[in-house]
């Protein structure tokens, strides 16, 4: 009797299987997104509660996003060998144990202790879930999908801007951090019954992990120009989005432009919406104009910059209308960003999808790592010198976000010189 044939795995490919496993990543991925971006809505109440500075302040999101993109390169080897399931899990207990240790923190070396088990779990979770597109998804959906699962996220901050901040004013901290540790430890749950790493009959991931492939892996991920110019488009275009919400959207919005809080979660309300609205649209023309991704790229920033610009320059308080819209533009650049991750799947084979993805996506957490710090300095540094008459002054705020075009320069520049290196080795058309 001949063996039993193996089923393909072609067969698993869009299967109801697949587009359940998806669910289940995007959950945890919306999970993990809410929690990263609770802080950012609770800054004003963490200001009176740990009773802190600016740069004290930022230093809960520094070193969540610092940890966060510590791991990256080894979440994507250790993904590349042992698959997203393990490692989604475990990244969603952590958060929950991080959230809960935030709840009960009276201090700010205990409330930055729980954020670091945030930023640990939370990266464990992005590079893991877009590790699944390619395994389960053909090759045309894998652009959308990316989309999707960035759209997913931006739902989660969205949960923390009304729910979660409504939560927040109405029954305190710590009942609303324990709330927030219970959705995570759910998508843990989920996570564990349902995710599976490939499917039947199919091996994606490396065979061993040792110093030696580990170092091999990872040699050939940073040479490869492709990965090198998804790292810094990432470092350009999501900063500007990311250090907007995870830390001083709410002092800006109702410092220096003078929103009370429920007018301030209604222009969040609108940046997330606008982000969900908007990632379908950016899916649709990576995969239409593949080979102008970092073109693509280039004209989101211009369009998040001048956004900024808009509300930097106008005297005293932007009118609402310039407000909705600039916020709008800033935000074009969290799903612009994806276009990072479609640029180094594209250049990299699938067994090192996962660590050349780690490494594209330190760089838009490294950028806005300096970006809250710069920003935060600055504040400090006005108000120290008597030049501003309180903390978050709306003067003080204008060179404070100025400094963060500094960042964008850098990685501007590098994403010029890296597209011409990435056609010089691929050709012309390749990007």
């Amino acid at each position: 009797m001949p063996e039993p044939v193996a089923p393909r795995p072609s067969r698993y490919k869009d299967s109801p299987t697949a587009w359940l496993i998806f669910a289940v990543g995007v959950f945890a991925y919306f999970s993990a997104v809410a929690q990263r971006t609770s802080f950012g809505v609770a800054t004003v109440e963490a200001a009176d509660r740990f009773q802190t500075a600016a740069s004290g302040l930022s230093l809960f999101s520094m070193m969540q996003v610092l940890v966060y993109a510590a791991l990256q390169v080894p979440v994507g080897v250790l993904v590349d060998r042992f698959g997203p399931r393990i490692l989604i899990t475990v990244g969603a207990v952590a958060m929950a144990a991080g959230q809960l240790q935030l709840s009960a923190a009276q201090s700010v070396a205990e409330g930055v202790v729980g954020r670091i088990l945030v930023g640990a779990g939370d990266a464990a979770t992005f590079v893991c879930v877009m590790r699944l597109l390619p395994v389960w998804f053909s090759a045309l959906k894998v652009p959308m999908l990316t989309q999707v699962v960035g759209m997913t996220g931006n739902l989660g901050q969205l949960f923390s801007v009304i729910p979660f901040a409504a939560l927040l004013h109405v029954v305190g901290w710590v009942p609303s951090f324990a709330v927030m540790a219970a959705i995570a430890l759910l998508a843990a749950v989920l996570s564990g019954l349902f995710l599976r790493s490939n499917p039947p009959g199919a091996r994606e991931l490396n065979d061993a992990i040792s110093l030696a492939t580990v170092r091999t892996s990872m040699g050939q991920a940073i040479k490869e120009p492709g990965t090198q110019l998804g790292f810094w488009v990432h470092f350009t275009v999501q900063f500007v989005g990311n250090t907007f919400a995870l830390m001083w959207a709410y002092p800006y919005l109702q410092n220096a432009q003078g929103l009370d809080p429920t007018q301030a979660s209604a222009v969040m309300t609108v940046y997330v919406v606008f982000n969900v609205a908007v990632a379908p649209v950016i899916g649709k023309l990576s995969a239409r104009f593949a080979r102008r991704r970092s073109t693509l790229s280039l004209a989101c920033v211009l369009v998040s910059w001048a956004g900024w610009t808009a509300l930097l320059v106008w005297p005293g308080h932007a009118p609402a209308v310039v407000v909705y819209v600039a916020v709008c533009m800033i935000a074009l650049s969290l799903p612009a960003s994806m276009l990072a991750f479609d640029i180094v799947r594209s250049f990299n084979p699938p067994q090192r999808n996962g660590t050349a993805t780690g490494l594209a996506n330190v760089g838009g957490f490294a950028a806005s790592l300096l970006a809250i710090y710069v920003t935060g300095l600055v504040l400090d540094l006005l108000f120290g010198a008597g030049i501003t008459p309180t903390l978050y002054d709306a003067d003080a705020f204008r060179p404070a976000i100025a400094a963060q075009a500094l960042v964008a320069l850098v990685g501007t520049v590098a994403i010029l010189r890296c597209t011409r290196k990435v056609r010089r080795v691929h050709g012309p058309d390749s990007v």
